[in-house]
């Protein structure tokens, strides 16, 4: 019987849907508006939509039992942070240790807001009226010196039980050396709060750095009943419909997958979910091209991310922040900012245009969707400069209302004295602008030449801005793929399930030897391949990767060293690397410094099959036959003639020298004058200056 997989990415405006049939490597895709109330709605409609196809791969349409792979890059936790709709949450701390939340690291964040004399810290996810402590006390080597009050502990817990708290995070000093005192008292709130989530630092993130493990832990408290409602609600409705695959996963932040069970119990994993898939895929595209360096440019209907790839690898990060608030967990180093087509723009009281960070998302949507939405947004923009076609959006089964469009421009015209294109075309290039700062942070910022990378663009409308971007800051080119639209949804079928573990046992590298470092690993290694066993992987579909978290004594910072078996058995090559790698990040080494290892890092990867994009042969079409029409199209202020092809039509081999327009179902693309654009063996679009 034929397997089909399934990949879903739900965003702001649309939800995107990717079909493969396993036997023959086709590919469907669809996009649905997205249902924001309640995301799962959408993702139920476009899984039955793409089961009833009579288009390939399902024929006739498959059996929803045919259905062996199920992966979802959810927004649902990153939305409950960003705009405060979390659960109801407390928190437990070490006794005399309340304020550390509040402290945090005793710093203003880099940037503007070093300038702001207004600026304020995020407000804590957890206030201290419900912030209990506990009386205990571990030492910095994991020596109890207080032993767990376990009446007193009640009693603070029959406290926030008044407080009407949902969820509770735990984090305990010390705990990530001596888990014992939170796991008792996870037990005792269950007893207490028998309906209340737990979360213990010991189990999210079992490592050094107080603020940052007891932040992390918080935010997951924060979205685990969300997630874990969301998640439930999702595989109730999908295996109503007939979905009985055990194979059901979440996209995570680290680029890897996760079963909807541990997904729901480590929602912190999942901020970057959907962003992650895009890179994922990113680096697919770039290994095809033998490891062109890439900055993936994925903008959708209410953000845009940023992603840099060098040489086929990714850049991941240890720790992050999300709207101000600290994440340390392993995530794909991804810069993401309210940019998207959906974004709206305004004039403000003193006459000055603004554009976002508001998005009109897909309730209302833009003004040209014709649901109701009044505010004038980037693809209203870009319907009036046209560069979309209103009779050609989604292949034609979305007609957008340009008469709409440019009375919401009007809007914000009048009270600048422009008219209706001009404001159209100077919003466009403020949010360009937006986007080039956010691509210049991941790049020029951290010593990268742009001119060495191309721009991969992807989702909605990234294809329609790229080209100029590229422009700009004076990229490469440009590289839209043959999916580009939903590309992120493509991303989620070619990962791994991944699973992260870490343990911090600070020790001078000296003072170690290779049995000891294994030693340690072997235990994170058991667990690792315990986890991906109960996930329904064998022996050989397993991959163990470790790594150890290095740095020079006294610093206040570590960089993360691959740390292979052989590595183990010479610690003094690995001292080398070590020395080797910090002059590389940071331009200095100090070979005669003492060197520490902090924490230990495994990852477990239960190997998924691989998916691949096959190449293609020219099929002898001619470039006149994608000729779709030709439309006015306004660049830097003129319109110009345009011709508009048809993306599905063009062969191997083609050339399309702008200004042009490329549709196809899921995205445009906009080449602009001096560009050109080819169709290379994977049908991708490469868009070059010309000459």
């Amino acid at each position: 019987m034929t397997r089909y997989r399934v990949a879903v990415d739900t965003g702001g405006t649309f939800s995107d849907f990717v079909y493969l049939n396993e036997e023959t490597g086709a590919i469907t895709i669809a996009k649905l508006v997205s249902t924001p109330d309640d995301p799962s709605r959408a993702i139920l409609q476009g899984v039955q939509a793409l089961l009833a196809s009579p288009e390939p791969p399902a024929g006739a349409g498959a059996a929803v039992a045919e259905v062996s792979y199920f992966c979802h890059g959810t927004t649902v936790g990153t939305n409950a942070l960003l705009e405060g709709k979390g659960a109801r949450t407390g928190l437990l701390v070490t006794e005399g240790f309340r304020g550390i939340y509040e402290v945090a690291e005793q710093a203003r964040p880099y940037g503007s807001a070093i300038f702001d004399v207004m600026y304020d810290k995020p407000t804590p996810l957890v206030p201290q009226s419900r912030t209990g402590e506990v009386r205990e006390r571990v030492d910095s080597r994991g020596n109890v010196l207080v032993a767990l009050d376990e009446g007193a502990l009640r009693s603070t817990l029959q406290a926030l039980e008044e407080q009407g708290i949902e969820s509770l995070a735990v984090c305990l000093l010390f705990s990530f050396l001596h888990p014992a005192h939170e796991r008792r008292v996870r037990e005792i709130a269950l007893q207490e709060l028998p309906s209340c989530n737990v979360s213990l630092s010991s189990d999210i993130l079992p490592q050094i750095r107080e603020y940052y493990r007891l932040s992390t832990t918080v935010i997951n408290a924060y979205l685990q009943p969300i997630l874990a409602r969301y998640i439930d609600n999702l595989d109730r409705r999908i295996t109503g419909a007939g979905v009985a695959t055990r194979q059901k996963y979440v996209m995570q932040s680290n680029g890897g997958m996760s079963t909807f069970r541990d997904a729901a119990r480590t929602a912190v994993t999942t901020v970057l979910s959907g962003p992650a898939g895009g890179v994922t895929a990113g680096v697919a595209a770039s290994r095809q091209l033998q490891g062109a360096n890439i900055i993936t440019f994925d903008m959708g209907g209410t953000s845009c991310d940023v992603a840099l790839i060098k040489g086929g690898e990714p850049i991941f990060s240890g720790r992050g922040k999300i709207e101000g608030r600290d994440i340390a967990v392993p995530m794909m180093d991804i810069n993401t900012v309210s940019a998207g087509g959906g974004t709206i723009a305004t004039v403000d009281r003193f006459g000055i245009l603004q554009v976002g960070p508001q998005s009109a998302g897909a309730v209302p949507g833009p003004a040209c969707y014709g649901r109701g939405g009044r505010s004038a947004t980037i693809t209203d923009c870009n319907l009036v400069l046209g560069y979309l076609s209103a009779d050609n959006f989604l292949g034609g089964r979305m007609r957008l209302d340009r008469a709409k469009a440019q009375a919401a421009l009007a809007s914000v015209a009048e009270p600048l004295s422009l008219d209706v294109e001009a404001v159209a075309e100077g919003i466009v290039r403020i949010i360009n602008v937006k986007m080039e700062e956010a691509i210049k942070a991941i790049s020029t910022m951290r010593g990268h030449d742009l001119r060495d990378f191309m721009l991969l663009a992807f989702g909605g409308a990234g294809p329609v801005h790229a080209a100029r971007i590229a422009r700009d800051l004076g990229m490469a080119g440009v590289i839209v793929p043959l999916n580009a639209g939903v590309f992120s949804a493509l991303g989620l079928l070619m990962s791994n399930v991944k699973h992260d573990y870490i343990r911090s046992r600070m020790t001078p590298i000296v003072e170690l030897d290779a049995n000891s470092v294994a030693a340690v690993f072997a235990q994170l290694e058991s667990q690792a391949r315990d986890d991906l066993r109960r996930d329904g992987f064998v022996e050989q579909e397993i991959r163990i990767e470790r790594a150890l978290d290095m740095r020079y004594a006294g610093q206040g910072y570590e960089i993360t060293m691959s740390c292979s078996a052989d590595e183990l058995q010479t610690l003094g090559h690995l001292r080398k690397n070590f020395d080797a790698e910090h002059k590389n990040q940071f331009g200095h080494m100090a070979p005669d410094e003492p060197v520490e290892v902090v924490s230990y890092r495994v990852r477990g990867i239960g190997l998924v099959p691989a998916v691949s994009t096959p190449a293609f042969t020219p099929g002898g079409l001619r470039l006149g036959d994608a000729l779709r029409q030709t439309r006015p199209v306004r660049f830097d202020g003129k319109a110009i003639p345009c011709p508009v092809y048809q993306r599905d039509k063009l062969d191997v081999g083609h050339v399309v020298r702008g200004p042009a327009i490329v549709d196809q179902f899921d995205c445009t693309t906009v080449i602009g004058a001096g560009q050109v654009a080819s169709v290379d063996a994977w049908k991708n679009l490469i868009v070059t200056e010309e000459g």
